[in-house]
């Protein structure tokens, strides 16, 4: 993953359906693997989403609107599965940090399905699906077996925490959305997402003391820290 630090490409408007149903040992979220054929995070397995269009826009009455509209749309065209507004709620928003060349200003959704609904990716930008528990998701990763980005692992991290479905809508009742808008910075052999919070973040100084909140990539291996 390379960044180049003088270029500020835009950031597009984009969302993402973290999909989630019960099963009896608590959760399982819907992942989704990109072709391997595409230019931009080929293989990846993220959630499904995608840009904001103008058609998202044309009855919109924010930003937030918009995104939401553009979310139960890209979740029926790269899955076939049907989400509802009311079903939906935010659990943060992320920025592609300066330096990417293609950057997004994403927010992240959480819908649960019902069982009865059959899952259909579209065999063009999506490969493949699956379902997965978070804890056995974040095993494999760990293990390399799994090629994640770190807002897929790191809402992984959130969605295990929670446990079960029941947990999850509870808290997403008040949920306060966090927003990441990380500053990358290398150190050694390692890249560092440096979030709000962190010591390190107003200066972009992976090496400032005090309290963290980043997340570390080593390689395809991924760490979260977060003490604030």
């Amino acid at each position: 993953m390379e960044f180049n630090q003088t270029e500020l490409a835009p950031a597009h408007p984009s969302a993402t359906v973290v999909i989630v149903r019960p099963v009896a040992s608590g959760l399982e979220v819907l992942l989704v693997q990109r072709s391997q054929q595409l230019k931009h995070m080929a293989g990846m397995w993220v959630f499904p989403g995608g840009r904001v269009e103008p058609v998202d826009e044309a009855e919109a009455n924010s930003e937030y609107e918009a995104a939401l509209r553009a979310a139960i749309r890209e979740t029926q065209e790269e899955t076939s599965l049907q989400v509802s507004p009311e079903r939906l709620f935010q659990i943060s928003h992320w920025t592609t940090p300066a330096g990417a060349k293609k950057r997004y200003a994403t927010w992240f959704f959480v819908a649960m399905v019902d069982d009865d609904q059959e899952v259909t990716v579209d065999g063009g930008e999506i490969a493949k699906h699956r379902w997965v528990a978070p804890a056995q998701a974040l095993a494999e990763q760990r293990r390399g077996e799994l090629t994640l980005l770190p807002p897929t692992y790191i809402t992984l991290l959130e969605l295990d925490a929670h446990g079960d479905c029941d947990t999850l809508l509870e808290h997403g009742r008040t949920w306060d959305p966090i927003i990441y808008a990380p500053r990358v910075t290398q150190l050694d052999d390692a890249l560092h997402f440096l979030y709000e919070g962190d010591a390190g973040f107003a200066h972009s100084d992976p090496a400032a003391v005090g309290l963290r909140h980043r997340c570390i990539m080593i390689g395809e291996r991924l760490d979260y820290v977060r003490e604030c």
